[in-house]
């Protein structure tokens, strides 16, 4: 009994032990690399192109095919082994074995071969890209998650500074020191900050849940995620330029890669297609045998009697022998060996017209290429605005973050001086519940400024090839 009850308090143990756990940044970014679907997808992609990369390799090698036939023929036909006409049943068998292996074709299989290397090589890239911006989300989920628990931390100090507020101001209008209406007012504000906890409780329950679905899971009982201590430096953006970070980012970012690795894809399809104008020179090879059952072989003879064919001068008639000859069918194995045939050949295709399809598929792999430039330039662009954007929106947070820093210490100044002529019945409930707004405004527009730097911040980072941290 009582080793039951150690062994389901250290069950129990363990599980709080788990449920309280805090997750990291990088654990967090871990589980949705492993559980995101549309990540597995792109893998399995990134396979089939791995498999036609292999494939388009193998296609140079020669071709090598074996085959039979068992053939019943019924009436008169000709055996094909004899050469003699039949006409009763009559079993045939054909093997053989063929070869064919392209000698020239205009270079089209060597081209198709690197297109279709790059074209892995690209969806390599994409795969990369998607588990980059699959991390970038989640780090954003997880900075949400953090600034909407700090807001709900501010909203409940808010609360509380009301409630302590407002019990005080209880007493001070049982002593006869202010009317009793202060003591309604705050009670109304009281409800204000309740429902000001509550919005700020569903949007960090929101941000949680929006974090969980990006991880792929449906709960964790109790999760708790790590809350680093981070400071902002004024200076953080002091050695940051847009043109180094984008300079930067267009030596390591998947997508920039991946554009090019399509472009080089296209230039070799359409050199593959180029090719295919080309005559193409195949060599062949066929090795076969048979066998008949009209084939036979004689293995005696046997006389039946003679026949006259004439007569001498003399008038004496001239006899013949009837010989007849005994035959036998010849047996699977020597058919087998006799019947054997061998044959090498060469075949020389020369495309002259087939309904403009060698053209058409020519212009078709130019315009392929072009668009594929047309992307890569498309790709560079946006990384540039998004970088210069990301900067510009950190440098007006560092901004706004400064302000607020100051804004936030002038009104604490501000709410502290009015408590305390509040407490001796200078000011009105209006004027003090004013001054505390105030500082609450500040406080949000605070965590609001410090939160969103940091998150542009981490996105200059992510183009500069930096892992996603928050220490």
């Amino acid at each position: 009994m009582k080793t039951g009850l150690s062994l389901l308090m250290l069950v129990l143990t363990c599980s709080m032990g788990y449920s309280q756990t805090e997750w990291s940044l990088q654990q967090c970014i871990d589980q949705a690399l492993k559980n995101n679907i549309a990540i597995k997808q792109s893998e399995i992609t990134t396979k089939i192109y791995g498999n036609n990369a292999t494939q388009s390799k193998a296609s140079i090698l020669p071709t090598i095919n074996m085959g039979a036939q068992h053939t019943y023929n019924f009436g008169r036909t000709i055996d094909r082994y004899t050469n003699t006409f039949a006409n009763t049943q009559v079993l045939s068998q054909n093997f053989y074995v063929s070869s064919n292996v392209v000698l020239w074709s205009g270079l089209s299989q060597y081209n198709n071969i690197r297109a279709n290397e790059f074209q892995y090589m690209a969806s390599t890239e994409t795969l990369g890209q998607q588990r980059n911006d699959l991390s970038l989300n989640v780090a954003t989920a997880f900075i949400n998650v953090i600034f909407c628990d700090e807001l709900l931390q501010v909203a409940k100090g808010q609360y509380s500074i009301t409630e302590e507020q407002m019990k005080r101001t209880e007493k001070l209008v049982d002593a006869g020191t202010l009317a009793k209406s202060a003591y309604y007012d705050l009670k109304a504000q009281l409800g204000n900050e309740d429902v000001n906890v509550t919005t700020a409780d569903n949007n960090y329950q929101i941000a949680m849940l929006t974090l969980l679905q990006l991880m792929n899971i449906d709960s964790v009982n109790n999760l708790k995620i790590e809350k680093p201590n981070i400071e902002i430096l004024s200076g953080e953006l002091a050695n940051i330029s847009v043109q180094n970070v984008y300079e930067t980012a267009l030596k390591n970012q998947h997508s920039v890669k991946s554009a090019e690795y399509n472009v080089l894809a296209m230039e070799k399809s359409l050199a593959a297609a180029k090719g295919r104008v080309s005559p193409t020179l195949s060599a062949t090879g066929t090795i076969g045998t048979g066998t008949s059952g009209l084939d036979k072989k004689i293995i005696g003879t046997q006389m039946n009697g003679v026949t006259p064919i004439g007569a001498t001068a003399t008038g004496e008639v001239v006899y013949t022998p009837n010989i007849e000859y005994l035959t036998e069918t010849k047996s699977f194995t020597d058919q087998f060996k006799d019947n054997v045939n061998k044959s090498v050949g060469f075949t020389l295709t020369v495309p002259i017209f087939n309904g403009l399809q060698t053209y058409t598929n020519v212009k078709n792999a130019q315009l392929n290429a072009l668009n594929a430039r047309y992307n890569r330039e498309l790709v560079e662009q946006n990384l540039y605005k998004t970088i210069a954007q990301s900067y510009a929106n950190a440098r007006a947070s560092l901004n706004k973050y400064n302000s607020s820093k100051a804004s936030v210490e002038a009104s604490q100044q501000s709410f502290e001086y009015a408590q305390q002529k509040y407490n001796v019945g200078a000011i009105s409930t209006f004027d003090f519940n004013s001054a505390k707004t105030r500082l609450q405004n500040a406080q949000a527009n605070l965590v609001q400024a410090k939160y969103d730097f940091i998150f542009r911040l981490k996105v200059l980072d992510f183009y500069q090839g930096k892992p996603l941290t928050l220490n």
